[in-house]
Order: C-alpha cells, then structure tokens, then sequence
C-alpha cells in the first residue's frame, strides 16, 4: 500500500470520528468515535470488497426482517459473535467469592408463577424431574433470606414454553429463599437444545462450520436487597457440548453434578415419582454487593 493510499484511509477515519465532537452528550460522542475507529480498522485490515459490503447489508436486513416481538435475530447475533458474553463480563466484575455471571437468554417471561418452597415449577413439561437446592449467601458468608430466585429452563425436548405458542407456563417459575437463604423445587433436567437456526443467524453457523447446540442448562436469575442481580446457569457435568455452547455461556464454576437417582429411590420431600427416574443437584449461590466499584475484588 502506498502512503498516499494509506493517508487517504487515515484521513476518512479521523473526519468521520471528529464529526461527534460536537455531541452533547459525552457518552454518546465516546461510543460513536470508539465505533467508528474499530469499525474502519476492521474494515482497512481485512480490506473488504464492496461485493462483500453489499452482502453484510444484505445479512443485517435480513436479521431485521425476522426480528418481530417474540423472536430478537439481532440478540441471537450478539450471542454467537459472544459480544452478549463479552458485555456481561465486563458489568460483572470478579468480585470475592460470588457466582458468575451468564447470558439472559430470549426465552425470560415477566409474571412466572410463584411456587412455594419444594414446590414443582414443571407444570406438566416433559421430562425427567429434577429436585434443586442449595443456599443463597453475600460474599461475606451471610445467608441472604427471601431473595427472589427466577426459574425457567427447556423440556425434555429442547423447547420453553413460549415457543409453543398456546399460551402454556412450563417449567418455569419464582419462589423465595427462607430466613436462612435456604432454597429448594422440582423441576426439569436439562438437555442440550439448538438455538432458533432457521434464519440468518443460522445461516451465519451453517457457512462457518459451526453447530447451534447449547450445552445443557437451567436459567436462574436472584434477586437480594442490597445485592447485585445475578443472572446464571447451572450447567450439567459430562455434558459434551461444554466445551463448544453456541453462545458461549460456559463457566467452569456452574458446572455441576446432576445425580441420577434409579426408580423408586426415595426422594428428598418424600414425593412418589412411581416408576419414574429422577436427579438432583445442589447449586449454592454468592450474590455480590449492589455497588461494586471497578477493579475491586
């Protein structure tokens, strides 16, 4: 490359960059100058063709066009870029002990049912039950007492509730830790499930050789007063795609031991699962504080 060339390219960067300066809101003039110098060092390193430029609008419309009120394609691309990963890593700090962060998933539902303590968040999804249970504590060992502990997971056969589209409330729910942070529900074991691959998402996967499948997980997401929000997994162990989940969400400290149990085994509340195999796992949860100050921890 010429110097000339290589002054004309360094020229634009710097225009299109200063023509935020003048944005009122410093936030906003930070964001779009960062943008736009790494969005033209991506495109000056790679030196794109105007043919592939043309293609990438085309991808984004198309990401548009299936993105409607019950399917976000734009937030499907973020988690396979791992950018949703990426974001959440960086708002939630390492701090002492507490459980990490994961992704939020699309599949949230505002307004789940409220189970009480042992209770079965299931409501008739299929697949093997499973009893969870473990204690909600601060960094400092403290057990945080009703904390808010959101509940939603995928049956036995890779679908939520919501993607069946008659209105049902499926192995998903919220209940209240005890005055001893203590918790405790029945619910589904989870499996590995594809993420929606029928777009142009999915199409991005398909053309780079990459799978859609999500290692199996329930979602969790608790609430204490004082406490930062925690949005998490609790993956299963010996799951083979643990090393390769589509969105990346992997964290080797939510992997955990799902243990079988034969039929007939007693179970921990004294419920008759007839001749029904079912597992349990213990997941103990470390809520850090509300505010915690960057680099702290």
């Amino acid at each position: 490359m010429t110097l000339a060339q290589r002054n004309r390219e360094s020229q634009l960067v710097e225009r299109v960059a200063a023509s935020f300066d003048d944005a009122p809101d410093e936030r906003v003039r930070e964001l779009m100058q960062a943008l736009t110098r790494h969005l033209h060092a991506f495109l000056r390193e790679v030196r794109l063709t105007e043919q592939e430029w043309q293609r990438a609008i085309e991808f984004l419309t198309a990401v548009g066009h299936i993105t409607d009120d019950r399917r976000q394609e734009f937030i499907l691309l973020s988690d396979v870029l791992g950018a949703s990963m990426q974001t959440i890593t960086i708002n939630n700090e390492a701090y002492g002990d507490a459980t990490e962060a994961t992704v939020f998933g699309p599949f949230f539902v505002d307004g789940s049912p409220e189970i009480e303590l042992g209770g079965d968040i299931a409501a008739g999804a299929s697949g093997q039950p499973c009893w969870v249970e473990g204690r909600v504590t601060d960094t400092g060992g403290n057990p945080v007492p009703h904390a808010r502990i959101e509940i939603w997971g995928a049956d036995e056969h890779g679908f939520y509730d919501v993607q069946y589209g008659d209105g049902r409330s499926a192995a998903r729910g919220h209940l209240y830790s005890d005055a001893d942070g203590r918790y405790r529900f029945w619910g589904v074991t989870p499996t590995p499930y594809p993420i929606p691959h029928d777009g142009p998402v999915g199409r991005l996967l398909a053309a780079t050789g990459r799978s859609p499948m999500r290692a199996a997980h329930l979602h969790l997401m608790i609430q204490g007063e004082g406490l930062r929000t925690l949005v998490t997994h609790i993956f299963v162990r010996g799951d083979e795609l643990l090393d390769r989940d589509s969105v990346f969400g992997v964290r080797d400290s939510l992997v955990q031991d799902f243990e079988p149990r034969p039929a007939g085994s007693p179970t921990p509340d004294g419920r008759d699962l007839q001749d029904r195999t079912w597992s349990r796992v213990r997941f103990d949860i470390v809520l850090a504080p509300a505010a915690v100050a960057r680099g702290e921890g």
